[in-house]
C-alpha cells in the first residue's frame, strides 16, 4: 500500500515539472542562446571563451654600449698663480713691465731704491780687497814661520767676516728687485713709481694659463674610481663644444661637510684659447661596457625574491628572474637572464602575469 502511495507521488512531481518546463521554456530560450554565443564568441584579441589579451610594448634586445657617468661643476684654474711683493720696504724707482704682457722667469718687474745698499757694498768690496791682500802677505809669512799661527788665523778670519758682510749686502740689493717666479702673463699694476712699497703692498698678479687646471668635486662612493690618469670631459654652459683633460691630483681626504673629494685635472691649453676663472660642466666616465645587454630602468620588477621582467614569447607573456649588474640614469645591464634578440615587455607592467596573452602595440629596437 506504501509503495504505490510513493509512485504516485513521483508520478506527480514530475507531471508537475514537464508542465512548468513546457510553460517557462518559451521564456528562457533567449537567455539560453545568448549565453551559449557570449562563451562561443571570440573574445578581444583572437580569443575564444578565454583570457583577453593585454596591450604592451615591445623591446627588442641588441647589443649596446653602456657607460656609467657621474657629473660635477668645477672651475677652471691657472696652472700657477701669485700676486707679486718686494720682500723688504722702501721707494718703487722702476716699473719694468707692461700691463697684460708676457714674461719670462727671473725677468726684472720692478726696483725699488737700493743706493744705500750699493754704497754699503762698495765700501764692503773695498775692505775686502785690503784684507785679501793682508791675508796673502801673512799667509807668506807664516810659510817661512815668521808670524804664528794666531796671527795668520786673526787676518784670514776678518777676510772672511767681510765676505760675509758682502753676500748679506748682495742679498738684500736683491730683494729690492722684483723678479718673475715663473713664465707668464703679468695683469694691471696695483702701484705707480715713486710710491713707497711695503712687504704687504702688491705690484702686480702673474698668471701661467697654460695649461689650465680643472678643480671639481666628485661624490666619496667615487674616490677609489677617480685616480690619476682618469680622463675627463668639460665644457661651458654657453658652449656645446667639449674639452678633454687628465685627472693628475686627488684630495686624499673626504670633505666632512658636503662628503665629496676635490679632484684636479690638467687641460694642455697651448693657444691659452681658454682662460681661468670660468665655470664648467664635468663629465667623467667611470666604466664601459661594449655588447652589454641592457634594458630601461622602468621594465624592472623588483620583489622581496629578487628582480624579474617578463618577455614576450609566442603570443604569452613569461617571467624571467634577472641579475643586474651597471645602472645608469636610464638604463640597467643584465647579467644573466636575458639574451639578445629577447622582446621585452616595457609596459603595462602590474598587468603582466605568466602564460598572460599579450598584443603588441608597438616594437622598438635597443639603439
Amino acid at each position: 500500500m506504501a509503495s504505490k502511495i510513493t509512485f504516485r507521488l513521483t508520478l506527480s512531481v514530475l507531471i508537475i515539472l514537464v508542465v512548468l518546463g513546457i510553460i517557462l521554456y518559451p521564456k528562457l530560450k533567449p537567455l539560453l542562446l545568448k549565453q551559449n554565443s557570449t562563451n562561443a564568441a571570440p573574445g578581444p584579441g583572437g580569443m575564444r571563451g578565454g583570457m583577453q589579451k593585454t596591450s604592451a610594448s615591445g623591446y627588442i634586445i641588441v647589443p649596446n654600449e653602456l657607460s656609467e657617468l657621474i657629473y660635477s661643476t668645477g672651475s677652471l684654474l691657472p696652472d700657477e698663480e701669485v700676486e707679486l711683493a718686494f720682500e723688504t720696504s722702501g721707494k718703487v724707482v722702476g716699473l719694468f713691465f707692461e700691463e697684460g704682457s708676457r714674461v719670462k722667469k727671473g725677468d726684472l718687474l720692478a726696483k725699488i731704491n737700493d743706493k744705500p745698499l750699493q754704497a754699503q757694498l762698495l765700501k764692503l768690496q773695498a775692505q775686502e780687497k785690503l784684507s785679501e791682500e793682508k791675508e796673502f802677505r801673512q799667509r807668506q809669512l807664516l810659510d817661512r814661520d815668521a808670524i804664528s799661527r794666531e796671527s795668520y788665523d786673526q787676518v784670514a778670519t776678518e777676510l772672511q767676516s767681510i765676505q760675509a758682510d758682502i753676500m748679506l749686502i748682495e742679498a738684500r740689493i736683491a730683494e729690492t728687485e722684483l723678479r718673475a717666479p715663473f713664465d707668464g702673463i703679468v695683469g694691471l699694476r696695483l702701484i705707480s713709481e715713486g710710491a713707497f712699497a711695503g712687504t704687504q703692498t702688491k705690484i702686480v698678479r702673474l698668471v701661467k694659463v697654460s695649461p689650465l687646471k680643472i678643480e671639481f668635486s666628485v661624490n666619496e662612493k667615487y674616490a677609489g674610481e677617480v685616480s690619476p690618469g682618469f680622463p675627463i670631459t668639460f665644457e661651458f654652459p654657453d658652449n656645446a663644444l667639449k674639452y678633454h683633460a687628465n685627472v693628475y691630483a686627488v684630495d686624499p681626504k673626504v670633505d666632512i661637510n658636503t662628503r665629496t673629494i676635490t679632484v684636479r685635472a690638467l687641460y694642455p691649453n697651448k693657444n691659452e684659447e681658454l682662460k681661468p676663472g670660468r665655470s664648467v660642466k664635468v663629465e667623467a666616465q667611470l666604466s664601459k661596457i661594449e655588447n652589454a645587454v641592457s634594458i630601461p630602468t622602468e621594465a624592472l620588477i623588483a620583489e622581496m625574491s629578487g628582480e624579474k621582467v617578463f618577455i614576450y614569447k609566442n603570443g604569452k607573456a613569461e617571467q624571467r628572474s634577472v641579475v643586474t649588474g651597471l645602472r645608469t640614469e636610464s638604463q640597467i645591464q643584465i647579467k644573466e637572464g636575458l639574451n639578445f634578440g629577447d622582446t621585452l615587455l616595457t609596459s603595462a607592467i602590474l598587468q603582466l602575469r605568466e602564460n598572460l596573452p599579450v598584443q603588441l602595440d608597438t616594437l622598438v629596437t635597443n639603439q
